[in-house]
């Protein structure tokens, strides 16, 4: 019954989860920072943060096993390439090309999860997953473009689909027997860590930015991040992998939505229609066992 209840808050939180990650595009397009850059401070901020919460978990954290760690480790390596091969593919291939590479993320994990994990995915949901990717082919089919240098920018793209959908079922693996808290915590830890080795080579990084740059770092570690992901980590222990990977397609309609208010974007006709239809296929997804 308890079980129960905390399926169904998981998923009553996906909505507020979509709209925390979605003030992430916002916020990176009003930064002037290096893409790089904004993910290593990103998550380095967001580590900050949990860092305040992290003594009162100090003897869990103390009785993780080396096999945990490794787990953790790979986890926040994971998310460290879906960042630096997602970001780096946009200089390469079109906004278009990347976003539906990358956010075909849903059919990789519920194929991955139904024997790895042990959940099953019905036709319907299959159905729905599709239905949501071809809302989002949707959305950016005004923004395709052709060149020569596309082809690796889709292979970094593909990279980093895959990078998201191991962190998501690694996640869903882990968090079933550990506290959101210091999983986010060490897995945010690892993923700063690994994008710092990989900011090695933009000497931008690490330099001195403006006060306004920080505050978007900021605002982007405590309500897409802290606020965003922590929340999808705490709901990958009580609901499917596949659930929490398809809702993460809402990020693009939310990040459109929020550019109309924000951004004073007006979204062309085929990016509402798109974005309808994701989400109808998001909602039926989390409907579909």
């Amino acid at each position: 019954m308890f079980i129960k209840k905390f399926e169904d808050d998981a998923i009553a939180i996906l909505p507020i989860c979509i709209i925390a990650v979605s003030f992430g595009s916002i916020f990176i397009r009003l930064s002037n920072a290096h893409p790089i850059s904004i993910a290593f401070h990103r998550l380095l901020f967001s580590t900050l943060i949990l860092s305040l919460f992290i003594p009162k978990y100090a003897p869990e954290i103390k009785n993780i096993s080396k096999k945990r760690w490794l787990a953790l480790l790979s986890t926040g390596l994971l998310l460290s390439i879906h960042f630096a091969a997602w970001v780096s593919s946009l200089s390469y291939t079109s906004v278009a090309s990347s976003v539906v590479l990358v956010t075909a993320h849903p059919l990789v994990v519920a194929w991955i999860s139904h024997w790895y994990l042990g959940e099953k995915t019905s036709k319907k949901a299959y159905l729905a997953i599709i239905l949501a990717l071809v809302g989002i082919i949707i959305m950016t089919s005004s923004n395709y473009r052709i060149s020569e240098a596309a082809l690796f920018g889709d292979i970094l793209a593909i990279i980093g689909m895959l990078g998201v959908a191991g962190y998501i079922i690694r996640g869903r693996e882990i968090r079933r027997e550990m506290s959101v808290i210091p999983y986010a915590f060490l897995v945010y830890l690892f993923t700063t860590i690994f994008l710092g080795l990989f900011s090695i080579g933009f000497s931008t990084t690490f330099r001195i930015y403006p006060r306004r740059e920080y505050i978007l770092f900021i605002l982007m570690a405590i309500i897409p991040h802290t606020l965003g992901h922590t929340l999808y980590n705490w709901a990958l222990k009580y609901i499917k992998a596949r659930i929490v990977s398809v809702s993460l397609l809402g990020e693009p309609v939310g990040a459109s939505i929020l550019a109309f208010f924000i951004l004073n974007e007006v979204p062309p006709f085929l990016t509402l229609v798109g974005a309808a239809i994701t989400l109808s296929a998001i909602y039926l997804c989390s409907k579909y066992k």
